[in-house]
Parts: C-alpha cells; structure tokens; sequence
C-alpha cells in the first residue's frame, strides 16, 4: 500500500486548505483512514479519522467545527477541508491508512499557518 499526500502549503491566518491523500496498492479491506500531524517540537498526533464507509469520524477537539474528513472510495482519495487555519495547525500532515489492523503512512506534507 502506498498513500501520497499533496496540498500543503503557506497560507495566512483564517485561510483555508485541502489535503488529498492518494492510495494505491494492494487495498481491499480497509478498516479507517487518517490525517495526522506532527508539529515542531511535539509528537504526532491525531487530526481526523473515517471509517471505511465513511459515516463514523471522529476529530481531536482542537479541530472540530473547523475540518472536515472524507473519502471518495471510488477514487481511492482521502481528503482534509481545513478551514479557518490558525498559526497552531502548523505542522507536517501525515494520511494514515489501517487495513486488516496493519498501518500504513504517506510521506506527509506541510502546512505553515503564518501572517
């Protein structure tokens, strides 16, 4: 399984940003997929998950109300609507994909939040 993230970028307070997430490989049974972050200084840590059908998320509460997880299976693509970005979300992203309980990660991309 191979996930590519893309989207990252510099953008200034209150703008928003979409990562994509693309996987490929052998994928046939998903059990949920990712975004996580991992800012300077700090452990990574959990941003957004969803389910493989999509209808159960779950989001830190440092996030919620302001990004938004979803998935398109037929295109094999995870996304992340980030809005409202604060200097806080800085940070590299990282796309998680768990199948039959094993983990797999992209090479993540960057997001700066910076006026």
């Amino acid at each position: 399984v191979q996930l590519q993230a893309s989207g990252g970028g510099l953008v200034q307070p209150g703008e928003s940003l979409r990562l994509s997430c693309a996987a490929s490989g052998s994928i046939f049974s998903i059990d949920y997929m990712g975004w996580y972050r991992q800012a300077p200084g700090k452990q990574r840590e959990m941003v957004a998950l969803i389910t493989h059908g999509g209808f159960g998320t779950d989001y830190a509460a440092s996030v919620k109300g302001r990004f938004t997880i979803s998935r398109d299976n037929v295109k094999k693509t995870l996304y992340l609507q980030m809005n409202s970005l604060k200097p806080e979300d800085t940070g590299v992203y990282y796309c998680n994909l768990v199948q039959l309980q094993t983990a797999y990660w992209g090479q993540g991309t960057l997001v700066t939040v910076s006026s």
